[in-house]
């Protein structure tokens, strides 16, 4: 079932109870590290033994693999499985604060959107910052 809320689309539960609850899984070298990052990142809470977070009304499992490669996105060697787009009010002061925490940005940019910035969290996956006016992308 979805449900509309303040504009979004929100997934609260599927009317025949067969899904309890749904995590996006982040696979990598350091799951704890990882997972320390995102909660700084997200805030939130960290649970089970630090490599799964709570934020923001989703749940993240962090997967430890030695044998983990960071996607090489837009290059297609290691392809891009998925990316969390993250809405903020002042993108220059979240691209700095992410930084601090151990993001670096893309060499990948989108000049023609200054609204839009994409990162990479510590382990090498993808994330984007964007502007909070800059949300109203369908």
């Amino acid at each position: 079932m979805w449900k509309q809320q303040k504009g979004m689309t929100r997934v609260v539960g599927w009317a025949d109870g067969t899904v309890e609850w749904v995590a996006l899984t982040f696979e990598c070298r350091d799951a704890k590290g990882l997972a320390e990052f995102w909660a700084a990142t997200l805030g939130g809470r960290l649970m089970r033994d630090g490599t799964q977070l709570e934020a923001a009304g989703l749940s993240f499992v962090f997967h430890e693999d030695p044998a983990y490669v960071p996607p090489t996105w837009p290059s297609p060697e290691v392809p891009l499985q998925a990316h969390l787009e993250v809405v903020v009010t002042d993108l220059e002061a979240e691209v700095e604060r992410t930084s601090g925490l151990g993001a670096t940005r893309h060499s990948h940019q989108d000049a023609d959107d200054p609204d839009y910035v994409v990162m990479l969290d510590p382990a090498g996956n993808p994330f984007c910052l964007i502007r909070s006016s800059a949300a109203s992308r369908g």
